[in-house]
């Protein structure tokens, strides 16, 4: 339920598909499991996991939706073992070398072979849509698996008019004007993680833990013409984070005071504390995000 990362894209145009369009237009593409003879499988699945029974959970026009993939493990290695075993065996029997088109059909025709005994492996995607930032909210740290989400809802839905939230100002300048100044605008505050990096292809790059950010061995490295792409933040006390130049955010976590509001819900039914829980993570969010708008903005519209 508690994301914890944000690939964050913006609406071009209004979204306005209600829960009950969007539950019946993700409904043609669900997850089914992988067959004998499937590399992998992706689709729509419970927003709550095991105890829902709606691809579309749905709180103050928030739509909370995921999606599963299953992908066969199969190592290269034992498909290039028995690739080479059966192309020798080929060559010393024929007498002739094997071409690349006959390795490619039998490359293949292993494969098929091998995947009824391969192990899968599931993993799940959340995203939130929510129409009041203009925003979908990708709980992912990889550009790849929300773009694949995405993909999909825009298969379902007919078109998806977003893109990724990008600032008129680079990130990287704002994070280290602010680690120049020695503050960050409330209601952030900066803490001791950072990665600095050279705009050069030779200057590198350095990163501090743990460390006092305000330190003269630090700053030294933003008079080399260095600059923070990479930042931990506190917001309001509520949320931990680590801010990338590509206003993607890292290890997001909300505190343990934060999170026990809702300790007393749902002590007789777990749905009821799930749904506590997405309301009380996606008001704290639409806080943060439009907080991180205003110390961060402009917007940059024209993508």
């Amino acid at each position: 339920m508690w994301f914890k990362n944000l690939t964050l894209y913006r609406f071009n145009k209004p979204f306005s598909t209600d829960t009950e369009a969007l539950e019946t237009a993700l409904a043609d593409f669900t997850f089914s499991p992988c067959s004998s003879q499937d590399i992998s499988k992706f689709g729509f699945s419970n927003a709550l996991g095991k105890k829902g029974q709606a691809l579309v959970h749905s709180a103050e026009n928030r739509h909370l939706i995921c999606v599963t993939k299953e992908e066969k493990i199969l190592p290269g290695q034992v498909i290039k073992e028995a690739l080479d075993e059966k192309v020798a065996l080929i060559e010393d029997q024929e007498s002739r070398k094997v071409t690349k088109k006959e390795k490619d059909t039998m490359k293949e025709e292993i494969t098929m072979t091998l995947l009824p005994r391969a192990f899968s492996r599931r993993s799940q995607t959340h995203a939130l849509i929510m129409p009041e930032l203009e925003m979908i909210l990708v709980d992912s740290s990889s550009a790849t698996k929300a773009e694949e989400l995405l993909a999909l809802l825009r298969k379902a839905l007919g078109s998806l008019p977003v893109v990724p939230l990008h600032f008129t100002t680079p990130v990287e300048t704002t994070l280290t004007e602010w680690l120049r100044n020695g503050a960050s605008p409330q209601p952030f505050e900066m803490q001791d993680e950072a990665e600095l990096k050279s705009d050069s292809d030779e200057g590198g790059i350095v990163r501090f833990k743990q460390q006092v950010l305000q330190e003269d061995e630090v700053l030294a490295h933003l008079a080399t013409g260095k600059q923070v792409h990479k930042l931990s933040l506190h917001f309001a006390k509520s949320i931990a984070f680590l801010l990338q130049s590509d206003a993607s955010v890292k290890r997001l976590k909300f505190s343990e005071e934060f999170r026990a509001a809702t300790d007393d819900v749902g002590t007789e039914d777990p749905l009821a504390k799930l749904d506590a829980d997405f309301a009380l993570m996606g008001g704290e969010l639409v806080a943060f995000i439009n907080a991180m708008k205003q110390a961060l903005g402009p917007i940059e519209e024209n993508i």
